[in-house]
């Protein structure tokens, strides 16, 4: 499997590359890595970059110099998302998008976009996260609305959008546990005189700071006993797995839109 990665000198970029170094022996190849015109590791061996041995692809500034290949993972953000996808459709190829922030009109296009293409799309790639995921659902469906509900997340300080994308993924697992659509239940601030909370609302609260990783807990609250799962990430190469993994899986799947539930079976 060739698979070129955007973003390529960025967090999640580099722990990619080291992702499918290691992945060579499973067969998976890097056939291009792309980053923004005027990035300082355009021209720059993607591998040497990293300070592995060199892998003999060079990091350029547009996908249309890469070699050929059946899968792009992205992450990156929104905008340049959208222009990946278009080349992805464009050339018969299949696309992981870990990218977050999307707002409606932009997650629509890139539905539109990515119609007829193998998509996996994941707020997480974390095995563990998803597992957590799968969890929470089901814990919602015994918790009812008598448990106060809170998700709660923090991340390092350079992270652009907020809540994330996981802490939303598991406020609508949490919500499709109880039947019901999280924009008509979420609370995603609090300040002032907020009054009393409101039965069978879902809480979010955000924590960014120094360079952690990933934290991730839902939390169910009675008056008798409080219920938590938890999520710590330590290492973002265990999102870059994760995105790996779901890249494999996904080459050899028809045209469709997939998540991690589906990559790992616990749908």
């Amino acid at each position: 499997m060739r698979v070129i990665i955007t973003g390529a000198s960025g967090r999640m970029g580099q722990m990619l590359i080291r992702a499918v170094a290691v992945a060579l022996a499973d067969g998976v190849s890097l056939a291009g890595a792309t980053e923004r015109a005027g990035a300082v590791a355009v021209g720059k061996d993607a591998g040497a970059l990293l300070g592995m041995e060199p892998l003999g692809v060079l990091i350029s500034d547009g996908l249309e110099q890469c070699g050929a290949a059946d899968v792009l993972i992205d992450f990156t953000a929104p905008e340049a998302c959208l222009t990946h996808a278009k080349f992805v459709a464009a050339h018969d190829m299949a696309m992981v998008v870990g990218t977050t922030g999307f707002d409606a009109g932009q997650q629509a296009e890139l539905d539109d976009i990515l119609a007829d293409t193998p998509t996996v799309v994941a707020a997480n790639y974390s095995v563990g996260v998803n597992l957590a995921l799968n969890l929470i659902q089901q814990a919602a469906e015994v918790l009812n609305a008598d448990y106060d509900a809170e998700i709660y997340e923090a991340h390092h300080k350079h992270k652009v959008d907020a809540p994330s994308g996981t802490a939303l993924a598991m406020g609508k697992a949490l919500a499709a546990g109880r039947g019901v659509v999280l924009d008509d239940v979420a609370v995603y601030s609090r300040e002032g005189i907020t009054g009393a909370r409101e039965q069978g609302s879902i809480g979010f609260s955000v924590v960014r700071g120094g360079n952690i990783v990933g934290d991730h807990k839902a939390m169910f609250i009675a008056d008798e006993e409080r219920i938590e799962i938890n999520h710590f990430a330590s290492d973002r190469m265990v999102f870059a797995k994760g995105a790996v993994r779901a890249a494999l899986w996904l080459s050899e799947q028809p045209s469709g839109r997939y998540d991690m539930q589906d990559v790992l079976g616990l749908k």
